[in-house]
């Protein structure tokens, strides 16, 4: 069957659909490592406290692990 028939305009559709879901999927992804980078180097303590000394601790010790300095 040769790419130039009739029944072959929904492929460009889909393509476009997947490549839009992938950048989506992608974004969203860059996104919450970057806020996740932000409270391991950043934060320092002041969103992570509300939740308890478990998290804050979890976070103290990704400073430590990516070399960042805390104290």
């Amino acid at each position: 069957m040769s790419p130039h028939t009739a029944g072959t305009t929904a492929a460009p559709a889909a393509d476009a659909t997947r490549r839009t879901r992938d950048w989506t999927i992608a974004a969203f992804a860059a996104v919450i490592a970057l806020l996740a980078l932000w409270a391991v180097f950043f934060d320092n303590g002041q969103a992570v406290a509300a939740t308890g000394e478990y998290l804050h601790e979890f976070s103290h010790d990704g400073r430590h692990l990516f070399g960042a300095p805390c104290h």
